[in-house]
């Protein structure tokens, strides 16, 4: 008998050293029996609102009565997350013994081909028709291009994130997730700007239906706003409600609408204050959040050290008059420089941290923690917030 997961071993599997892109992990399918050619494959790919993307496409799906699998990272509490058949998270026994098989088959693979192999395998074998994508890092460079049956691309927004492997300018980063294209697949974008110029063109010469709401505007329309919070969210409705709709889907609007998806503005109440959790880790979705929440009385904000830490926060130190700063993990920006620059008090332990923060937040008030998704896992699974 399996016993429990070796996560340890699953973690360590880090790009470093190894091949990133579709190749390596076309190679692993293959080994796998090609998995991926069971159903066919909608891609969701952008900087910002994947997550809340593929989770209304989902409940879309799931409504119109099709048997559907969901592929998202990162997690924000259980490995198991990231694989969903028809709404249920993935069994962590299947976790367990896909994880025995690739230590003796696969030890060379990267965590992330890894996943997207068991998301694939697992897919095939409960017989899901239609599986949700979403993309890591990127589009073309991305190894959810390895995927075969694409039927549809659903890019969010272009923004600066992961510059170091995408390119340093929005066109830059633009022209990698638009080349994720496919020739006669639609292509469906609420980008808008430089990006859309640099998409149109891609997309143009790849010969892929470019669908957008200036062009097919009655795709994009949605009857009311959506249940997640904030007016980008709208955006990712008005994206997921056109995908469906192109599909063939459109009966699932409706259920896409009230999806919800966790650590996405997400309000909790906790001795008489509201607590608003956000998964926030870049400048444009910050700005996003900022918007939304134009006020809070205490901040408590955690991001990776990897991230543009000042121009995540400059939209939100506006915000909250109180600061707390943490570490969401051994990667994260350290919470004393924070402090010291930005002003406010600095508490390593998230746990720590957050009661902290809350103690500094009046009867009545707002709290809001955001920088990570990391950060909003560990918040969300404190005693009195599940």
């Amino acid at each position: 008998m399996t016993g429990a997961p070796d996560y340890d071993w699953l973690y360590a599997r880090t790009r470093s050293g190894r091949e990133r892109g579709p190749g390596a992990a076309r190679a692993l399918l293959d080994r796998l029996g090609s998995p991926d050619t069971a159903f066919t494959s909608v891609r969701v790919v952008g900087t910002n609102g994947k997550g809340s993307t593929c989770a209304m496409l989902e409940a879309g799906l799931l409504a119109s009565g099709v048997r559907v699998g969901r592929f998202t990272s990162p997690h924000l509490q259980h490995y198991e997350e990231r694989v969903r058949v028809d709404g249920h998270d993935l069994d962590p026994a299947r976790t367990a013994a896909f994880i025995e098989w690739a230590k003796e088959h696969a030890p060379e693979a990267a965590f992330f081909d890894l996943t997207l192999a068991l998301a694939c395998l697992t897919f095939a074998e409960a017989g899901v028709e239609v599986a949700v994508m979403e993309a890591g890092v990127g589009g073309v460079t991305d190894a959810t291009q390895a995927l075969i049956h694409v039927v549809a691309v659903a890019l969010t927004n272009v923004a600066l994130d992961h510059v170091s492997v995408l390119g340093e300018t929005v066109p830059a980063i633009a022209r990698d997730k638009a080349r994720a294209a496919r020739r006669g697949v639609p292509f469906l974008t609420t980008a808008t700007g430089e990006a859309l110029e640099v998409i149109r063109e891609v997309t143009a010469g790849v010969g892929a239906p470019l669908l957008t709401p200036n062009t097919h505007p009655a795709l994009f329309t949605l009857p009311h706003p959506p249940a997640l919070a904030g007016a980008h969210q709208e955006r990712n409705a008005a994206l997921a409600a056109a995908t469906l709709r192109i599909l063939g889907y459109g009966g699932g609007v409706e259920a896409a609408l009230n999806a919800t998806h966790p650590a996405r503005l997400e309000r909790f109440e906790v001795g008489g204050r509201t607590v608003l959790i956000d998964g926030a880790h870049n400048p444009h979705a910050a700005r996003a959040l900022a918007a939304s929440v134009p006020h809070a009385d205490v901040l408590l904000f955690g991001n990776l050290a990897r991230k543009d830490t000042g121009a995540t926060l400059a939209p939100l130190l506006a915000i909250a008059p109180a600061r707390v700063f943490t570490a969401p993990g051994s990667h994260a920006t350290p919470p004393e420089l924070l402090a010291r620059q930005y002003g406010g008090l600095a508490h390593p332990d998230p746990r720590e941290a957050f009661a902290r923060a809350l103690a500094l937040t009046p009867p009545g008030g707002t709290l809001l923690v955001t920088g990570s998704l990391y950060l909003a896992g560990v918040i969300r699974g404190l005693p009195g917030l599940t």
